[in-house]
């Protein structure tokens, strides 16, 4: 599926707008397997488009060919009125953000940064792509000791190392926490308003209301399942309150733990905790959905805190209300 957001352009100087990418009757074929089978579109400058679809619908050997790295099986291309593959006229124009990095990992990241951005003939500094990306301060530390949230970073950085006209992003958010993704949006609209032109794959579909009731309501049940468990270490109606209130504030306490500062670190123990898988999937669905293996993922351990908070429930609330 192929979706487009146009948004106002702002003109360069001594340039018109127009066309920037035109694609025409696309294939491409791995042997007997049809990849993109007969796909179609362009892109006017200053829009942002995406090309939505899950793993496997041909989105990255779509942008792999339009980028200039794969001769299609048929079909036509057009970068700024030129092949892709003429690397001269184009590629000083692009940015690329590919969907795994391939930095070396002996490297800095100031090194990194610096070494890729040369190879482009743009101009630009490392501290500004750094600061667009909040890797400041990760500047002297080698790439191979950085996160894969920060890679991804990395990734972004160098893609607009020298603001190009075109830049390409091949599933930017994968591996983001919550903030990350918001961030790099934001770094999004602001290249869009100084004129680039924004192409980018994505498998996140638009916001997923079934998996934000499933995310809510079992932290619901957990949180009352629990409480309910702990008022039965008690007789007395009396001091109930008193024993089930660490539990609702130790979940909420977990809860605003997780949706403050994302699961990038400490990620096996945010998720594990009473309400910090569920956290996370409810920003998830809040945010644009999740890939069905990370919603699983982050359902198996919310689905386990419900069962134990029932279980515990069953077994220790026993004590009766005052006549």
């Amino acid at each position: 599926m192929v979706t487009r957001a146009h948004c106002p352009w702002r003109r360069r100087t001594g340039e018109m707008d127009g066309m920037v990418i035109d694609v025409q009757h696309l294939n491409l074929r791995y042997g007997d397997f049809h990849a993109v089978r007969d796909l179609s579109f362009h892109v006017e400058r200053g829009e942002l488009y995406a090309l939505l679809g899950t793993n496997g619908a041909g989105k990255t050997s779509t942008l792999e060919i339009v980028e200039g790295h794969r001769a299609p099986t048929s079909g036509t291309v057009t970068v700024f009125g030129a092949s892709p593959r003429d690397r001269a006229a184009v590629r000083p124009r692009i940015g690329i953000m590919l969907q795994e990095s391939g930095f070396t990992p002996d490297l800095t990241v100031r090194e990194s940064v610096r070494l890729i951005g040369g190879l482009t003939g743009r101009e630009d500094t490392v501290d500004r792509v750094l600061a667009i990306v909040d890797l400041t301060a990760k500047a002297g530390t080698l790439v191979s000791q950085l996160s894969g949230g920060e890679k991804r970073r990395l990734d972004f950085a160098t893609a607009v190392w020298g603001a190009p006209e075109l830049i390409f992003l091949d599933e930017p958010t994968t591996g983001l926490d919550i903030q990350s993704r918001d961030a790099l949006w934001a770094a999004v609209d602001r290249l869009r308003e100084d004129g680039s032109t924004i192409v980018l794959t994505t498998h996140y579909l638009p916001a997923s209301p079934p998996l934000l009731v499933v995310a809510v309501l079992s932290t619901v049940v957990m949180m009352v399942a629990l409480s309910l468990a702990t008022a039965g270490l008690t007789n007395s109606p009396e001091h109930a309150q008193v024993t089930t209130l660490p539990v609702s504030l130790g979940v909420i306490a977990v809860s605003s733990w997780v949706g403050i500062t994302g699961t990038a670190d400490l990620t096996l123990l945010k998720r594990l905790l009473p309400g910090g898988a569920a956290t996370e999937l409810v920003l998830d669905a809040w945010n644009g959905g999740a890939p069905l293996t990370d919603s699983l993922i982050l359902l198996a351990p919310t689905l386990s805190w419900v069962v134990i908070a029932i279980s515990l429930a069953a077994r220790m609330f026993r004590w009766e209300p005052r006549r």
